[in-house]
């Protein structure tokens, strides 16, 4: 995972919670991973990691406090935390 990818994952486990992560780079992420990503109507995206798999709202801009709050919980389901990539 190269740096960019790297301090995306810990702003999204930042605290308090970022409001400026674009959703881009967080999809970014989301492949560097290995996840699937399949994006579906109505502005919605479809991930599976680890056996396990979540629907998010695909942002325009920066992603909002909840979708970040839904991202964090998604990844600490599947065993991604930012210890495991340090900065």
């Amino acid at each position: 995972m190269n740096h960019h990818h790297r301090k995306t994952l810990h702003a999204l486990f930042a605290h308090p919670l970022s409001a400026n992560i674009d959703f881009r780079k967080v999809m970014h992420v989301f492949e560097e991973l290995g996840a699937e990503i399949d994006n579906s109507a109505r502005n919605r995206v479809k991930v599976k990691l680890n056996e396990h798999s979540a629907a998010f709202v695909h942002a325009q801009h920066s992603l909002p406090k909840d979708e970040v709050a839904q991202i964090k919980k998604f990844l600490e389901q599947c065993g991604v935390t930012p210890e495991r990539y340090p900065l």
